[in-house]
């Protein structure tokens, strides 16, 4: 199970991965610089950095499943 306060959902859409907000400036609908292959790659233990273009601001991607992406950093309260 994922903890809640470190994870960031995202949907994929028509083969692009889309974060619903962003963590740190608050962007709605942020592209995320990730292909769908990356997702499952996390899903099976690959680390990614993960560098939000709207802010520039980055963190760790530890793990993902069909909803929400595990990141290193606490990002809600």
């Amino acid at each position: 199970m994922i903890p809640f306060n470190k994870s960031l959902p995202y949907d994929i859409i028509m083969g692009d991965v889309f974060a619903q907000a962003c963590p740190f400036c608050g962007k709605d609908n942020v592209l995320l610089p990730m292909k769908t292959n990356e997702v499952k790659s996390v899903r099976e233990g690959k680390k990614k950095l993960l560098v939000f273009p709207c802010c520039g601001n980055k963190l760790f991607v530890l793990d993902s499943d069909n909803d929400y992406l595990l990141t290193d950093k606490v990002i809600r309260r």
